[in-house]
């Protein structure tokens, strides 16, 4: 798919950037992270939703965020001339969102699950790297799915002795 220069599908760029969020500096990853834990810190303490509704609208979350992204992360790779930019945090935000399923509604959990994935988003521990050579919008997002899995597991034993 060949794009003009400077031709932006602004729908791929909006959600690809998270409304803007990928152009925060420094580190737009990291600002990604914050953008999704602070909706769901906002969803959790906010709303005062159940534990059983916050999950299923994490699911949700990031059921529409994996079907809109991939196709957008793809898209501004193309239409910005390089793999992977950094302004796309898509990916953080569904990988965020994996890492905080099951915790507890609280600041102290979410912080866990913010510096845990951004651990492994940032290492990339085995197979996590192998991810990133998937074509496309699909390499862009599943290695921070599977670095997201890894901080959810992480997490999970964490908040057995914490909880």
């Amino acid at each position: 798919m060949k794009t003009e220069r400077g031709h932006k599908t602004y729908w791929a760029w909006t959600a690809a950037t998270f409304f803007g969020a990928g152009f925060g500096k420094p580190g737009p990853g990291t600002w990604g992270s914050v953008a999704a834990l602070l909706i769901w810190l906002v969803a959790a303490l906010g709303l005062h939703l159940p534990a059983y509704t916050l999950e299923f609208w994490l699911f949700v979350g990031i059921s529409l965020a994996l079907l809109i992204g991939i196709p957008a992360a793809g898209i501004v790779e193309l239409e910005a001339g390089k793999a992977d930019p950094g302004f796309v945090v898509i990916d953080e935000v569904i990988g965020q969102w994996i890492a905080l399923l099951g915790s507890a509604p609280n600041w102290r959990h979410a912080l866990i699950a913010l510096a845990l994935f951004r651990l492994f988003d940032i290492t990339k521990p085995f197979p996590v790297r192998l991810l990133e050579k998937l074509p496309g919008g699909w390499g862009i997002i599943f290695d921070d799915v599977a670095a997201g899995l890894y901080a959810w597991g992480v997490a999970s034993l964490l908040h057995l002795w914490i909880h």
